[in-house]
């Protein structure tokens, strides 16, 4: 994650201000304030859920709230919950801080919660802390990990999110160890679905939010692979009816960050659709957007596979491998396609995310069954997937490796 905030409220301890994300300041926690109070974040936000048009559609059991209803934990209850922020509840680290796994009561039971505390020595927490609150606050959809509260105690920033036991989908693509194993194709498209609707009900609100950071590290799965999207550091409210993108210092994560938001500054609402063609080929490949481990022309894996994903016979060459040729080959085209339509230069040519719903719902509906292809039946296509199995790169369990997001290349004008 990076530091950028231009639209979001100031969060302070001064009066409110209006601004383009109206909020009431969020509340300060002190040693004595009550565990079980609520945020003190309020106000009348200036975004809504989408209504009278088709998009609404993909709002379905998402809602955008007027007002926050967080928990404010103290520093002590979630010290206590982590086991004194024991290594061993570690679950993974970014450029925020660390995230742990830890256990709260919930009335006769416990719970297992995700807490992210803020490193001490982060550049770019506060402000993201802020965005985490301001947006994840507000924003309720069965495609987004939900925010259950947070901590602001002197220095200290804490956010305490819903636990989410599968993981990131970066580690069950690019993870390896007998903890992870490899998604067969139908777990693959269900989590595909479920991201694309995450993101087509943050652009359906009346001012579109933009994600603005969306890759596998980001893919949260439950226990069952249900998909939420994760992390809103880097969110930011879209452009007026009146303009086509919004101007800001480029942030994000070489790989995934959009081609005209890395070389203009100018954000539209589309760029999240490149992030998640980028994903798409991944989802494909089982390769990382950009590893530096391969050969120089190979390092940034869409200009390396573009050329492939048009032709069916290439296509087979670069399925994979983990997947021991178990694809149906026609989705597996489609969805290729539909990656290419993603990865468009030009933004307006890239398809909605409502489009890009329908389009994986369609793909998923007609029901065609995996088999195995003839080529691994006889080992005929060794060559292509072993030249793409060599070129994987090691990510353990903990995910100290993901890749973080930061201030790209300056804009150049």
């Amino acid at each position: 994650m990076g530091i950028c905030l231009s639209s979001a409220a100031v969060v302070d301890q001064s009066p409110p201000s209006t601004s383009q994300f109206t909020s009431a300041p969020v509340s300060q926690t002190t040693n004595t304030a009550s565990s079980s109070g609520s945020s003190g974040v309020s106000g009348d936000s200036r975004f809504s859920a989408a209504s009278g048009s088709d998009e609404a559609s993909w709002c379905t059991g998402g809602q955008m709230l007027a007002h926050p209803n967080l928990r404010i934990f103290s520093f002590s209850e979630l010290k206590a919950a982590t086991r004194n922020f024991r290594s061993d509840t570690v679950l993974g680290e970014g450029g925020f801080g660390k995230v742990y796994k830890g256990w709260l009561d919930d009335k006769s039971t416990v719970k297992a919660v995700a807490v992210k505390k803020l490193n001490s020595e982060s550049m770019q927490g506060f402000q993201e802390w802020q965005s985490e609150v301001n947006f994840l606050g507000r924003l309720s959809h069965p495609n987004l990990v939900k925010l259950l509260g947070y901590c602001w105690e002197d220095k200290e920033l804490l956010l305490v999110y819903e636990f989410m036991q599968k993981g990131s989908l970066e580690n069950h693509l690019f993870g390896r160890g007998s903890a992870v194993q490899p998604l067969p194709w139908d777990i693959r498209l269900k989590i595909l679905i479920g991201a694309a609707r995450g993101l087509a009900f943050l652009h359906a609100s009346d001012r579109k939010v933009i994600y603005r950071d969306f890759k596998a590290s980001n893919i949260l799965l439950d226990g069952t692979y249900h998909a939420k999207i994760s992390d809103f550091g880097l969110a930011k409210l879209g452009p007026t009816a009146s303009k086509s993108h919004v101007s800001t210092q480029v942030m994000g994560t070489y790989g995934y960050a959009a081609p005209e938001y890395v070389a203009t500054g100018h954000l539209y609402v589309k760029s999240d659709v490149y992030g998640f063609g980028v994903v798409l080929v991944e989802m494909l490949t089982g390769l990382r957007a950009l590893d530096t481990n391969r050969p120089s022309v190979q390092k940034n894996l869409v200009d390396w596979i573009k050329p492939h994903l048009c032709d069916r016979r290439k296509l087979k060459n670069i399925v994979d491998f983990h997947l021991e040729g178990r694809y149906p080959s026609k989705s597996a085209y489609r969805i290729a396609q539909l990656a290419l339509n993603c990865l468009e230069k030009e933004p307006k040519n890239r398809p909605s995310m409502q489009e890009i719903v329908e389009s994986l719902e369609r793909i998923d509906s007609a029901n065609e069954k995996p088999r195995v292809h003839s080529s691994h039946q006889a080992g005929a296509s060794r060559h292509g997937q072993q030249h793409l199995q060599q070129y994987r790169s090691p990510l353990h369990y903990r995910q100290e490796a993901a890749s973080p997001a930061y201030p790209l290349p300056p804009v150049r004008t």
